[in-house]
């Protein structure tokens, strides 16, 4: 029920929330976090902690991708990935870093 009754408008009061549910634009979900910043030895990442909203929705965007290679490739053939997507995607092909492609590109 609840996955029906989300799309209803006004239900859910921020719009992006849904926007950023799994599977709503083709992708697996990106991890979740909460406080503390440290539980069961699980620690939060630092660009989480960074405040640079840019940065976490770009840190976000790549652990949607990142998740969707691991578990479901056949996904991203179908997905509308943008051309920062196909970059990111072969950056992660490549076994580089989301520190390297921030540093490489103008995003």
């Amino acid at each position: 029920m609840d996955a029906v009754i989300r799309l209803v408008p006004g239900v859910v009061g921020d719009a992006d929330s849904l926007r950023a549910d799994s599977f709503s634009d083709g992708l697996l979900g990106y991890p979740n976090y909460t406080r503390p910043p440290v539980y069961r030895d699980m620690e939060i990442p630092e660009v989480l902690r960074s405040g640079n909203h840019r940065v976490i929705k770009l840190w976000r965007r790549w652990k949607q991708i990142e998740n969707t290679l691991k578990k479901r490739p056949e996904l991203l053939k179908k997905a509308g990935l943008s051309e920062t997507d196909r970059k990111m995607l072969q950056y992660m092909e490549e076994n580089r870093s989301f520190d390297d492609f921030l540093k490489n590109n103008k995003v």
